[in-house]
């Protein structure tokens, strides 16, 4: 019966503290959320700490309801123990919601800086530094609650002089073997204050189109436009070129090209792109520039240069502004059509012998005088049969009588 005297305090004590823990972050819950209904940042914090406010208070009352409540026929022993664990509990709580608390500010801070406006250099800047200070913050709660969980230990204080003797070696030891991942660690942190590249700024990496999606400590995470995720350490961005088409402002100037006739008219393909200009909002009313800037090799290269707003949308206009040029050019008849043309030439004004060599072409005996020469040297050398040596004609025979002529 004494037990139960004994822990039915404790019993008691511990419900208690579980209710009040309700009740007050009931309270606190309603009083916040009637600000919500007023003020964002209301809103943010109960998104943010409710949950690490709820455990971290819950557990600091059922601490002090156990030290005072907890029975004293419990072995010293079993009472440091206990204290040791809520200790241990009461750090990694405490962490959590240190943690939560600075993101918290982070996402109060960042709500000022938009990403859903034409000119969003500074805050997509901002937004890419905090993240990185963001991932700081985690880790260093999470470095500094171990830390203070282990110095908790009697055996880890102990060992504390000898770690830090060696501490030396074993730097040594885990900077070679982790050269390439402190190398992206700091590459991560120079690319968010350096403002080489910025979330949702547009580049071209590896002749990939894209947006950054994601910066960390370590990897770049760049968005493809069809879609797919490239993947890409830190230090590449700080070591291989790349292009940054949103640098120093979103506004981008394109160009749409073309390979037409001779015969096509560059007045009247200008009064079309200015038409076609008026008509469609992908223009940004900057520039456009309709100028012929070769004629070489049977065609007239005609380059457009038309502007736009970002880079997505200055895709869209290139391929609106070339559809119709090409419209316009097959609306208005053939004469800008590209063509190729061959001219044939009659073989005219040649002598009889000039047209047979054309004709026939030179051979070895005949076709030229010195072909016939060539022949005359071979025949030449024949023996030639004349009228003197020719046989009798056997109708000429004389008659009988008659002398033979």
């Amino acid at each position: 019966m004494a037990d139960l005297h004994g822990w039915l305090p404790f019993a008691i004590a511990c419900v208690i503290a579980i209710v009040a823990a309700l009740v007050i972050t009931a309270v606190i819950g309603v009083i916040v959320r009637f600000i919500a209904r007023r003020r964002e940042w209301a809103r943010m914090l109960t998104s943010h700490l409710r949950i690490p406010f709820r455990l971290t208070l819950l557990d600091i009352l059922l601490w002090i309801a156990v030290t005072i409540t907890l029975p004293f026929q419990v072995p010293l022993p079993t009472v440091e123990s206990v204290h040791h664990v809520f200790l241990i509990v009461t750090i990694a709580l405490g962490a959590w919601f240190a943690a939560a608390l600075v993101i918290f500010f982070e996402d109060l801070g960042l709500s000022r800086y938009r990403l859903d406006v034409p000119d969003n250099q500074y805050a997509r800047r901002v937004r890419t530094q905090v993240m990185i200070i963001r991932r700081l913050t985690i880790v260093a709660a999470v470095v500094i609650a171990l830390g203070a969980i282990l110095l908790t230990f009697p055996g880890a204080r102990a060992a504390g002089a000898s770690i830090l003797a060696s501490a030396g070696i074993i730097g040594v030891i885990a900077g070679i073997a982790a050269q390439s991942s402190l190398g992206n660690l700091f590459a991560g942190m120079q690319l968010a204050f350096s403002g080489a590249i910025r979330i949702d700024d547009v580049v071209v990496v590896n002749n990939e189109w894209g947006r950054i999606e994601e910066i960390t400590l370590t990897y770049v995470v760049v968005h493809i436009w069809d879609d797919r995720r490239m993947v890409l350490p830190s230090t590449f961005f700080t070591t291989q070129p790349f292009e940054n088409w949103t640098r120093q402002h979103s506004e981008l100037l394109g160009a749409v090209e073309f390979d037409l006739d001779w015969r096509v008219s560059p007045d009247g393909m200008r009064k079309e792109l200015d038409r076609i200009l008026r008509k469609t909002n992908l223009w940004d009313g900057r520039t456009s520039v309709l100028q012929v800037t070769d004629a070489v090799g049977g065609f007239v290269h005609v380059r457009v240069l038309v502007t736009a707003k970002d880079a997505p949308t200055l895709f869209d206009l290139r391929c609106y502004v070339r559809e119709n040029l090409v419209a316009w050019i097959q609306r208005e008849g053939t004469a800008g059509l590209p063509r190729q043309r061959v001219e044939l030439v009659e073989a005219g004004g040649m002598d009889a012998s000039q047209r047979s060599r054309a004709v026939s072409g030179d051979s070895l005996f005949s076709g030229s005088t010195e072909a016939e020469q060539r022949a005359s040297q071979f025949t030449d050398s024949i023996p030639m049969v004349g009228k003197a040596d020719e046989a009798p004609d056997p109708r000429s025979r004389p008659k009988s009588g008659e002398a033979p002529r």
